[in-house]
């Protein structure tokens, strides 16, 4: 296991348990405005919360399911490959997405960037956006780690005898 591979999975591995987080935090602010609603005193900006959470929970919890592999692939043609072209395949494929999630990284930072100059808030809380845009392109960038981490290993295991 190279350093790459060890530093995302400890990384994915904090990130997915502030992804669940979030998602617990959710559910009790969502159920702490619908029982408060009842009793007309709403949660004010829970819908705004609920958003800037959700953000935090699929962004944070992207790391982990790329080293779970639990994205959705059609491998059942390249199975039928030779295992060197299925290896060549994979090495391809981790290029396109390290090219595509530091696109993703290297713009969410700049757009944060923006955000951070033209201090904008959100309408009820007046939260500011950028720190929630960091946040995606940190996930982008460790996305990229284990991206680049499983290169190398396909990439060796294709020149393996």
């Amino acid at each position: 296991m190279n350093i790459f591979e060890k530093l995302a999975q400890i990384l994915a591995r904090k990130m997915y348990w502030v992804a669940g987080a979030a998602i617990v935090a959710m559910m009790l602010l969502t159920c702490a405005d619908v029982v408060l609603r009842y009793f007309r005193r709403p949660i004010p900006g829970t819908y705004e919360l609920v958003c800037f959470l959700g953000a935090v929970a699929v962004s944070f919890a992207m790391a982990h399911t790329s080293i779970e592999k639990g994205h959705v692939s059609v491998s059942f043609i390249v199975n039928l490959f030779p295992s060197r072209l299925q290896r060549l395949i994979e090495s391809m494929t981790s290029c396109f997405g390290l090219f595509f999630f530091a696109l993703i990284a290297w713009q969410s930072i700049v757009y944060a960037n923006d955000l951070y100059v033209s201090k904008e808030v959100s309408l009820t809380l007046e939260l500011p956006f950028y720190p929630f845009v960091y946040g995606i392109g940190f996930s982008a960038a460790v996305v990229c780690l284990i991206l680049f981490s499983d290169l190398i290993k396909n990439a060796l295991k294709i020149f393996e005898k």
